[in-house]
C-alpha cells in the first residue's frame, strides 16, 4: 500500500467510528427512556438511516468472500438469489410483518413471543438467537474480514504486529467494531452505516470496473482455459467487448454454465426446488425475524419512515449481485491459477496438520512454492505442524481426505496418491473391496467418495476424521481481486480497503448491539425486573465485550476447511432455528387463535426435525432441508389448532407514541423492486 491509500484508509475509519460516537453522544442512559435511547436509538431513525443502515448491517464479507466465493465455484449467478429474492422478501416485511412489530412496541423479536404465546418461548427462542448469533455468523463476519484484510495486508507489521496474521486481524476487527457500539449504542450504528453503506456500494463499483476492464485487455488463450461453454473459441473472444467475453464464457449448459439462476435438483446448495420453497425460508427469518437485521426497523420514527427505509433497502439488494457476484465469477475466469496456488496452501496445512508423515511424502505439485509474503504464514503453520509429537496415550485417529472431479482432474498424480494413503489408513479398519475401473477424473472423485462414506460407516468421529482438499481456494476470489486489479499509491486501495473494512465494521457492531440488546431485554431484565434504565444500559456495554470476546477467540478456527465455505457455513447452521422460528410467527401474526402453545412446539421441534435430516439424509440440500422442517411444523401446529383453538385472540400491547399511518409512496416502489426482480430472473433464469 502507498502512503496515500494507508493515509486515506486510516482517516475514512476514524472518522466513521468519531461520526458514529458523536450522533449519539446525546442519547440519555440514565433516565426514562434510556434503554430505549442505546438499544433502538430513541425510536428516531429516519427512512435514509433505516435503509442505509439495513444495507451496511446485511453486506458484509459474508457476501464479499463467501457469495464471491461460490460464485466463483460452480454455483455463479445462482447464489445471487439470496439478493434478489431478498428484494421481495423486505417489500413484504415492510407491509405485512413491519405493522405488527412497531404497533407492540417491542424492543426485540424474542419479546413478542411472551406477548403472543408465553415466556417459555421467548426464553427459548432468546438463548438460541444468542448462542446461534455469536458463535456462527458474528464469529464468521470477524473471520471472513480478516481473511479479506489480511490477504492484503502480508508482509506488513504494525507496533510489532503482523498484520498478514488471521488471528491479529480478528482481534483488531473485533476491537473496533465494539468500541462505538459500547459507547453509543444502536445511533451510532445507524450514523457509521449510512456512511458505511455509501462507500460500500462505491467500492464494489469500482471492483467490478476494474475487473470488467481487466476482462476486455486479457488474454483469450488465457481466458477460454476457464470457458464453460465447449461453442467459445480463441478467436470469437478476441473479437468479443469486456460483457459479450464474460457471457461467452460463462454461459455454458448446466451443469457447467454460471450465468444461470437455475441448478439442477442434485446440486447439493440450491437446487431449483429450493428457489420455489427452501430459499424463501431463510429470506424471512433473516429480513423479518432475525434482530440484528429488524433492530434497525424496531427503531423507525414511524411506519411509514420504516416502510419507505425497507423499501429502499430492497431496491439497493438488487444492485449487489452485480459487485459482488459477477466480480466473483470474474475471479475465476482472470486468476484461475492464483486461485490454484492459494488451495495448495490450504491443502498442505491441512495435511501437514492432521498427517504429518503423509505431508512429507508429497511430492512438490502438492507442497506450497516457497516465494514472496503470501506463503509466509502458511510456512510457519507447516513447520509447526510438523514439529508436534502426538502425546503416547492419546488413541490413534484415521484420517483420510476425498477431493472433487477438478481436484482429479488438476492433479491426477496427486489424487492417486491421496486414495493410495486413503487405503493403507483403512486397513484392517474397514471392508473396503471396491475397484477403480476408469482413471477419468469424475470416476476417481467419485471412488474417493465411495471410500470415505465406507469409512463413515464403519468408524465413529472418535476413530475418523475425513477432510477435503480442494483444488481452488474459492473464499480467495474477492480478495484476489483486490489484490490484482486495484492501483496501488493513488488512494483508490485504500478507499475500497475502507469500503470493505466498512462492511465488517457495520455487520459486526449490528450483531453485537443486537445480541445485547436480547441479553439484556430478554434475559438479565427477566431476573431483574426493577433494574433501572442506567443499570440496563450498563448489564448491555458489558455484553457488548464479552460477546465480542467470544466471537473472536472462535473465528480464527473458521479458516479449516471442514467448515465447507464460510457462506455455506453460516446458511446451514441457521437451519436449526430458522424454519421453527418462521412458523411459530407465521401463526402468532395470521391464525389468531393459534394457541399458545404451539410457539413452544415449534421452537423445540424444529431443531430436532433438522438435526435428524442432517444425520440420516445428508445428501438433501440443507435449503430444501429447511423446507421439509418448516411444513413439517406448520403441519403439526395446525393439527394443534385445530384440535384446541383459543377462546379468543391475544391482546397485544400497542405503542400510543408510534405513528402507524402507512406509506403510499413506498408501497407504489415496492411493486417496482417486484417488478424488477423478476425482469432480472427472466434475463439470467
Amino acid at each position: 500500500m502507498g502512503y496515500l491509500d494507508i493515509a486515506i484508509f486510516v482517516v475514512l475509519v476514524a472518522a466513521v467510528i468519531g461520526i458514529g460516537l458523536w450522533k449519539s453522544k446525546g442519547e440519555k442512559t440514565h433516565g426514562e427512556h434510556g434503554a430505549q435511547d442505546y438499544f433502538l436509538a430513541g425510536r428516531g431513525l429516519t427512512w435514509w438511516l433505516v435503509g442505509f443502515s439495513l444495507i451496511a448491517a446485511n453486506i458484509s464479507t459474508e457476501q464479499f468472500v463467501g457469495m464471491s466465493g461460490e460464485a466463483a465455484n460452480w454455483l455463479g449467478m445462482a447464489i445471487a438469489s439470496y439478493e434478489w429474492m431478498a428484494a421481495v422478501t423486505l417489500v413484504i416485511v415492510a407491509f405485512v410483518f413491519l405493522p405488527t412489530f412497531l404497533r407492540s412496541g417491542i424492543y426485540t423479536i424474542p419479546e413478542f413471543l411472551e406477548y403472543r404465546y408465553n415466556t417459555f418461548a421467548r426464553t427459548i427462542m432468546a438463548i438460541a438467537t444468542l448462542v446461534i448469533l455469536v458463535g456462527v455468523p458474528t464469529a464468521s463476519v470477524i473471520y471472513s474480514g480478516a481473511k479479506v484484510i489480511t490477504g492484503v495486508f502480508q508482509g506488513m507489521t504494525l507496533a510489532g504486529l503482523d498484520l498478514g496474521n488471521i488471528t491479529i486481524g480478528c482481534w483488531i476487527i473485533g476491537s473496533l467494531a465494539a468500541v462505538y457500539v459500547f459507547a453509543g449504542g444502536l445511533k451510532a450504528c445507524a450514523w457509521a452505516d449510512l456512511l458505511q453503506g455509501s462507500a460500500l456500494i462505491i467500492g464494489g463499483i469500482i471492483i467490478a470496473f476494474f475487473a470488467m476492464q481487466y476482462l476486455a485487455d486479457a488474454d483469450p488463450n488465457e481466458l477460454i482455459q476457464t470457458a464453460r461453454n465447449d461453442e467459445v473459441t480463441v478467436e470469437s473472444l478476441k473479437e468479443a467487448g469486456a460483457v459479450q467475453r464474460f457471457w461467452d464464457l460463462n454461459k455454458g449448459p448446466l451443469p457447467k454454465g454460471k450465468v444461470h439462476m437455475v441448478r439442477g435438483l442434485e446440486d447439493e446448495k440450491i437446487p431449483w426446488s429450493a428457489l420455489i420453497i427452501g430459499l424463501w425460508i431463510p429470506n424471512f427469518f433473516y429480513w423479518g425475524l432475525n434482530q440484528y437485521i429488524t433492530q434497525r426497523t424496531l427503531g423507525s420514527k414511524s411506519l411509514a419512515e420504516g416502510q419507505k427505509g425497507v423499501v429502499f433497502a430492497a431496491s439497493l439488494k438488487l444492485v449487489i449481485p452485480f459487485i459482488v457476484v459477477i466480480p466473483g465469477i470474474l475471479a475465476f475466469n482472470l486468476f484461475n491459477q492464483d486461485l490454484k496456488d492459494d488451495a495448495i496452501n490450504r491443502n498442505a496445512r491441512v495435511i501437514s496438520e492432521n498427517t504429518p508423515e503423509f505431508y512429507r511424502s508429497l511430492s512438490g505439485t502438492m507442497k506450497p512454492h516457497p516465494a514472496g509474503a503470501r506463503t509466509k504464514q502458511i510456512l510457519e503453520q507447516i513447520d509447526e505442524n510438523l514439529a508436534k509429537t502426538t502425546p503416547p496415550n492419546e488413541p490413534a485417529v484415521c484420517t483420510i481426505y476425498t477431493f472433487n472431479e477438478m481436484f482429479a482432474e488438476l492433479n491426477p498424480q496427486g489424487a492417486a496418491t491421496v486414495l493410495a494413503f486413503d487405503k493403507i489408513q483403512i486397513e484392517g479398519r474397514v471392508s473396503f473391496n471396491e475397484k477403480l475401473e476408469s482413471d477419468q477424473p469424475a470416476d476417481v472423485a467419485a471412488y474417493s467418495t465411495m471410500l470415505a462414506a465406507a469409512a463413515e460407516k464403519k468408524l465413529n468421529a472418535k476413530e475418523l476424521t475425513v477432510e477435503e482438499l480442494v483444488s481452488h481456494d474459492y473464499d480467495n476470489a474477492f480478495p484476489t481481486l483486490i489484490r490484482k486489479l486495484l492501483p496501488h499509491g493513488v488512494g483508490i486501495l485504500g478507499f475500497v480497503l475502507f469500503a470493505i473494512f466498512g462492511a465488517v465494521v457495520s455487520s459486526l457492531a449490528s450483531m453485537l448491539n443486537s445480541a445485547s440488546t436480547i441479553a439484556t431485554m430478554d434475559v438479565y431484565r427477566k431476573f431483574r425486573s426493577q433494574a433501572s434504565q442506567y443499570e440496563l444500559v450498563s448489564v448491555g456495554r458489558v455484553f457488548v465485550v464479552l460477546f465480542v470476546l467470544i466471537a473472536m477467540i472462535i473465528a480464527p478456527m473458521l479458516g479449516h476447511p471442514r467448515f465447507g465455505g464460510i457462506f455455506n457455513f453460516i446458511q446451514e447452521f441457521q437451519g436449526f432455528i430458522s424454519p421453527g422460528i418462521l412458523a411459530i410467527f407465521v401463526f402468532g401474526l395470521l391464525v389468531h387463535r393459534a394457541p399458545r402453545v404451539v410457539g413452544t412446539v415449534g421452537l423445540v421441534l424444529n431443531p430436532i426435525l433438522y438435526g435428524l435430516l442432517k444425520w440420516l439424509v445428508p445428501w438433501i440440500s440443507f435449503l430444501d432441508r429447511m423446507a421439509i422442517c418448516f411444513f413439517a411444523v406448520v403441519a403439526v401446529l395446525t393439527v394443534i389448532t385445530i384440535l384446541a383453538p383459543m377462546k379468543q385472540p391475544v391482546d397485544l400491547p400497542v405503542n400510543e407514541q408510534m405513528n402507524m399511518e402507512t406509506s403510499r409512496g413506498a408501497k407504489a416502489f415496492g411493486v417496482v423492486v417486484v417488478c424488477l426482480t423478476l425482469a432480472l430472473y427472466v434475463v439470467f433464469w
